[in-house]
């Protein structure tokens, strides 16, 4: 590899990780060798791209416009690569944009036989409950829930996600199980839903019953609300996908079942306005394929 192609690498690693000594690890280049050639890259491009500190490495201004315009050069670079290589084992990086539960719950978990099949392949999860920028952070897909903001975007749907509500043992022993939706303003309701609403709606036989969730619990993870429900806080809204092992496991227990809170599609989004890395489809294919296998 010249040292152009190097340090332009090396840049983009370094943006993501903020750490020189990541950063080089990643390009097996030591930290020393990789600080050099960051100041080195800057004196060349005339511009000041970081910001160091003791405790972190930032981007500057100047240093995330030239991010945001690199970044897909580099992609373009790496598919072009893959042409040549044809259908073999994937090289370079894969940014896969995903909330905090699904990434804990349903990728990672898969990943091992993903690259196992492409040993050379290194995958950068952005994990985020907020709806990131795909073009911004240089996401190459991101696995998003229900109605998509962006219609430009590229999408491939992968499922469904039931919807349900849930609760410990201990506590509906406590509390008492509710036999409608009507009964749950009596209870402490959490929300590990996706996106932010706080009011859930329940459906049977045609009549809608709206329930607003309220709890001495809130939190901007997902995650906090499942748990706070295993703890024993209170009933959660969630999807299936947010409680698939505690439900298994007994910790929680699914109520309500006959009444319908409906399901959320889950999309593979791709960045609009690039082309789709072959890394991105490839994963997605493999995730989609053994997502149903699993079900």
């Amino acid at each position: 590899m010249n040292d152009r192609l190097l340090a332009l690498k090396l840049f983009v690693r370094l943006a993501r990780t903020g750490s020189f000594s990541q950063a080089g690890k990643d390009l097996k280049l030591s930290q020393p060798s990789a600080s050099r050639l960051i100041a080195a890259f800057e004196r060349e491009v005339g511009a000041k791209l970081f910001v160091r500190s003791t405790r972190a490495v930032a981007l500057t201004h100047a240093g995330a416009d030239y991010l945001a315009r690199i970044e897909p050069a580099l992609a373009e670079i790496e598919e072009a690569g893959q042409a040549l290589r044809g259908k073999g084992a994937l090289r370079g990086s894969l940014r896969i944009g995903v909330s905090a539960s699904a990434a804990i719950r349903e990728v990672v978990p898969r990943l091992p036989a993903f690259l196992a099949k492409h040993p050379e392949l290194r995958i950068d999860l952005a994990v985020d409950d907020g709806r990131q920028d795909l073009i911004r952070e240089g996401i190459d897909v991101a696995i998003r829930f229900g109605k998509l903001a962006d219609s430009s975007a590229t999408t491939v749907r992968i499922g469904t996600n039931r919807l349900l509500v849930a609760a410990s043992p201990a506590y509906l022993k406590r509390a008492g199980l509710p036999a409608t939706p009507n009964d749950l303003p009596k209870h402490p309701m959490m929300i590990g839903l996706p996106g932010t609403d706080t009011t859930c709606s329940f459906e049977k036989d045609g009549r809608t019953v709206s329930v607003k969730a309220d709890a001495p619990l809130s939190a901007n993870i997902r995650e906090a609300a499942v748990a706070g429900a295993v703890a024993g806080i209170g009933i959660v809204a969630c999807s299936l996908w947010g409680c698939r092992a505690e439900l298994k496991s007994k910790a929680l227990v699914e109520i309500l079942k006959d009444w319908d809170m409906g399901v959320a599609d889950v999309q593979a989004v791709y960045p609009a306005g690039r082309g789709v890395k072959t890394a991105a489809r490839s994963f997605v294919d493999f995730f989609q394929k053994d997502l149903k296998a699993s079900e």
